[in-house]
């Protein structure tokens, strides 16, 4: 092959993006050529957005050699910082995974690089491989060592290569504690490999020494870092301070990112910012927008999930004889209506991907959700008062009930208030020749199953999965409606009035067929209710206090 052939094949194969000019390779040492790390790397895998990440285990062999971005490339992101920071809390909100990683309340945690990935949830494209490093312990310490050891006329990144090379990088029982920097050799490893970094910042914490050090030593790798401050929502957060710091570093451009009190517009605000930074910023901006059409259609599914269970209990009734015991069967009514309830709040968990509560703390270990949807103080502190002052329950109709026709009609009648939440109402004549009395669960109380769904709904969306206290507030420093009636009973709370129903809500009185409780048949009942989940669930949208 000539010479102009060679010039070609490099010309068409060089790297291309904004950082092709520092790609490198490093010079071979015999005395460390055994030395390249290669290290188990945990990979989690998003495949679509309310669909659980899977993970698998694979092994990499870190090269020398940086593969800069370029148009079409998936961003490699490396996500760094200060031992106990937030790093792998981060991620776990970012992958809305609660498996990811390991999270603790003790310095370095994280001990290996993970990598994961961010796909498009439609294309199944991967558009950012995002890098979990371990914390970095002493910087000041490894800076030190860099002056002392290296040529100040070098370059950052040769000096960072002179020091994993170097034998305190390598770690190993032969070195004192304090000479070992393999941890950092391992994050400033995958910092070179990267496109770009973020540098996550316990907004808690004052300004020291040993974060500057961190930011020098950050620099030297000679690609984009932006700090992203964690725990922003917290009362101590020095977030002025270390922004006058960071200026001085010429790090102008930040983001808040709080993997507890989570914000999808925080979200996209990091991703937006991440973009300015690059000159080939197609995957990000398509990342972007998939997201948001995925968070969407999530709240859609959520909505649909919420609508479909209150048409499901609103349509559920029983049939006594006219001087049969009503108690029996409204008990056997009530734990129907729990059970169905925590069927619908486990749906809700599952499509936000809180699956284990040993993991991530989620909004139900509060004691507001744990309460008995029957319980009548529940209903009081909402503010929510039972039809003719009976107890929370069901209705009692001889016929169809009065919320199905949106008057009183006669309520209280004949029967008047029974213990269980039993009211009378109008009959048809039918009804009176058989003697039948009709049991469904009454307004008061759908009007709290609806109240506390969209209440969960809305903690869920502003609920991080690297939560590990279900005491923490659940959004933004702001109570939940459920905390706001506890503490305020005057405070009105509910999506709609108890004695005005949505419609269809009141149609599904007449339609017992469209009830699995009632029926038992769940996928029959569903179908035949599914017009009337979409219907109710683009009003629950408006009731939604996003």
């Amino acid at each position: 092959m000539n010479n102009d052939n060679k010039k070609e094949n490099y010309e068409h194969n060089k790297p291309a993006g904004l950082f092709a000019d520092k790609a490198y390779e490093a010079t071979p040492n015999p005395n460390t050529a055994n030395s390249t790390l290669k290290s188990a790397v945990t990979e989690s895998v998003e495949t679509q957005d309310n669909q659980p990440l899977s993970t698998e285990p694979l092994t990499t062999t870190t090269s020398m050699t940086r593969k800069t971005i370029a148009s079409g490339e998936p961003l490699k992101l490396a996500v760094v910082g200060h031992t106990n920071t937030g790093k792998t809390s981060i991620l776990r909100t970012l992958l809305r995974d609660v498996y990811f990683g390991e999270v603790k309340n003790e310095a370095a945690t994280t001990r290996h690089v993970e990598q994961a990935k961010l796909t498009d949830s439609q294309m199944g494209e991967v558009l950012v491989v995002l890098y979990d490093t371990p914390g970095l312990e002493d910087a000041s310490g490894l800076m030190d060592w860099l002056e002392d050891n290296t040529a100040s006329r070098r370059d950052g990144i040769e000096r960072l290569q002179q020091f994993l090379a170097a034998d305190i990088a390598q770690g190993g029982d032969a070195l004192n504690s304090n000479e070992d920097y393999s941890q950092e050799a391992k994050v400033i490893r995958q910092l070179l490999a990267s496109d770009m970094a973020i540098y996550v910042v316990d907004a808690r914490e004052p300004v020291l020494g040993k974060y500057k050090d961190e930011l020098a030593i950050l620099s030297w790798a000679a690609i984009p870092v932006m700090p992203v401050f964690n725990f922003t929502d917290a009362q101590d957060a020095n977030i002025d301070e270390w922004q006058t710091m960071l200026a001085r570093r010429n790090l102008h451009i930040s983001t808040r990112f709080d993997s507890v009190a989570f914000e999808f517009n925080d979200e996209m605000r990091l991703w937006q910012n991440l973009a300015t930074m690059l000159t080939h910023s197609e995957m990000l901006e398509q990342l972007m927008a998939r997201r948001t059409e995925d968070w969407a259609q999530l709240n859609d599914e959520a909505n649909i999930i919420i609508a479909d269970f209150l048409i499901n209990v609103a349509a559920f009734v029983r049939e006594i004889s006219e001087d049969d015991d009503p108690m029996p069967v409204l008990q056997q009514m009530q734990e129907a209506v729990r059970q169905s309830e925590r069927a619908m709040q486990n749906n809700l968990l599952n499509l936000y991907k809180f699956y284990d509560n040993d993991v991530a703390a989620t909004p139900l270990e509060l004691k507001a959700y744990q309460q008995d949807p029957f319980d009548p103080e529940l209903l009081k502190s909402y503010g929510i008062r039972t039809t003719s002052g009976a107890a929370a329950g069901a209705l009692l109709g001889l016929g169809i009930d009065a919320a199905a026709l949106g008057t009183t009609l006669g309520l209280g009648a004949a029967i008047g208030g029974i213990a269980g939440g039993l009211l009378s109402n109008t009959s048809s004549i039918a009804d009176r020749i058989t003697g039948v009395k009709r049991l469904y669960i009454d307004p008061a109380t759908l009007t709290l199953l609806a109240t506390r769904a969209i209440d969960l709904l809305t903690a869920l969306r502003h609920r991080g999965h690297a939560a590990t206290d279900a005491t923490q507030l659940l959004y933004k420093g702001e109570k939940s409606s459920i905390e706001q009636s506890l503490d305020d009973e005057s405070t009105t709370v509910t999506p709609w009035p108890t004695h005005k129903l949505p419609s269809e809500l009141k149609k599904a009185r007449g339609k017992p067929q469209w009830s699995s409780l009632s029926s038992g048949k769940s996928e029959q009942a569903q179908l035949l209710r599914a017009d009337m989940a979409w219907s109710l669930a683009s009003k629950l949208q408006s009731y939604k206090p996003e």
